[in-house]
């Protein structure tokens, strides 16, 4: 009985490369970088979807720990909104890890490609405000952990910080600062992605070795990425990302619809 084929592993430079993209990207954005980097991994290094997701979830912590430090370096370091976001996510990357190593490859594609769509659809709408002070209370913090929980899910499935649901959802529905948003995403990105993470090796969807190449180059730009980020308006920073959201999502259902047409 023949086994089964190992899948090769990716070389170092292509692992690095993808962690220089997502990472500056996580800078400027305040997401993690994995919006962009399971896409990368997908195209420049070959893995399957599963893999891809696996592995930019280990390099997202680095990547959140730096970016999180770099906007405290400018001014914006919310750290009492981001406990709580933090409690939720850690559950909730536990849940994600778990239903990734159990969801079939082609739901999981369709899934990731229409929670990009949603994303960047939401962020179009979005009307960010700099003036905007946040005011915790007992019933904003039950809805921060309740954001974190659906954080947490989605950095465990799809190998994302969760910054995309985080980020709109604090501007949109609570009226926050688009740096205040990134910056809470960033602080809380850590744990739950690491939490996700420690799952991801147990479960062996992941290896650590691609996941350290990832991170080495993600840790190197996402300061710059903060310092781009402090340039740019809210406006114009929501309308970046939304378009390279929707950009990313044609690509995808591009490279599935050819997949399926080649299989």
């Amino acid at each position: 009985m023949s086994q089964p084929e190992t899948p090769a592993r990716p070389g170092w430079a292509r692992l690095g490369a993808v962690g220089l993209v997502g990472g500056f990207f996580a800078g400027v954005f305040g997401v993690g970088g994995g919006l962009l980097m399971v896409p990368l991994l997908l195209w420049w290094t070959h893995m399957d979807q599963r893999r891809a997701s696996a592995t930019s979830l280990l390099a997202i912590t680095p990547a959140a720990i730096i970016g999180a430090i770099s906007y405290g370096v400018g001014g914006v370091f919310a750290w009492l909104p981001a406990v709580f976001v933090a409690a939720g996510s850690i559950s909730g990357a536990q849940l994600g890890a778990w239903i990734l190593k159990r969801i079939p490859l082609e739901p999981l594609r369709w899934s990731f490609i229409a929670f990009v769509l949603l994303s960047g659809a939401m962020l179009f709408i979005t009307v960010p405000n700099r003036d905007a002070l946040f005011e915790l209370s007992a019933l904003t913090a039950a809805l921060l952990i309740v954001l974190g929980l659906f954080m947490g899910i989605a950095a465990g499935l799809f190998g994302i910080g969760g910054g995309v649901i985080v980020i709109p959802a604090l501007m949109l529905f609570l009226g926050q600062s688009d740096l205040v948003a990134k910056s809470v995403s960033l602080l809380a990105m850590a744990p739950g992605s690491l939490s996700g993470s420690l799952s991801h090796l147990r479960y062996k969807t992941a290896s650590l070795r691609d996941g350290a190449w990832v991170s080495l180059g993600a840790i190197v730009t996402t300061p710059v990425g903060a310092i781009v980020a402090f340039g740019l308006t809210p406006q114009a920073a929501a309308i970046l990302f939304g378009a390279l959201t929707l950009f990313v999502a044609t690509s995808l259902i591009y490279r599935a619809l050819k997949d399926r047409k080649n299989n």
